[in-house]
């Protein structure tokens, strides 16, 4: 390949693999061990999360191009990601740079 890009799929059960020579690898999220961990139903906790790459919630925002009181919605519990958001949150649990290379340029 040579350009850098990782290239990555969402499966329906919410793992996340890799793609590569037409194959599926699986991802291991952060912080994991060598031994394969079962996912979580939901998306990781978005607070958890957001210190693990060391952004702050208006810097987070900014990434995923969304409001900051989105951010601080979801932390607190008053609402919960959905749809592409939630996708987008287990990709970043479990590839932030290859997520935030992949939206950089790319959010308003």
């Amino acid at each position: 390949m040579g350009s850098g890009m990782q290239r990555l799929r969402l499966k329906a059960d919410g793992r996340i693999v890799e793609l590569r020579d037409g194959q599926e690898f699986p991802l291991a999220p952060l912080g994991s061990t060598d031994e394969p961990t079962p996912q979580p139903a939901g998306p990781p906790a978005v607070r958890d999360l957001r210190r693990r790459v060391q952004l702050t919630q208006i810097e987070f925002a900014a990434r995923l191009g969304v409001p900051v009181e989105t951010i601080r919605n979801w932390e607190q519990g008053k609402r919960l990601p959905r749809g592409p958001a939630r996708a987008l949150l287990t990709v970043i649990a479990h590839a932030p740079e290859a997520a935030f290379a992949a939206l950089k340029g790319h959010t308003p």
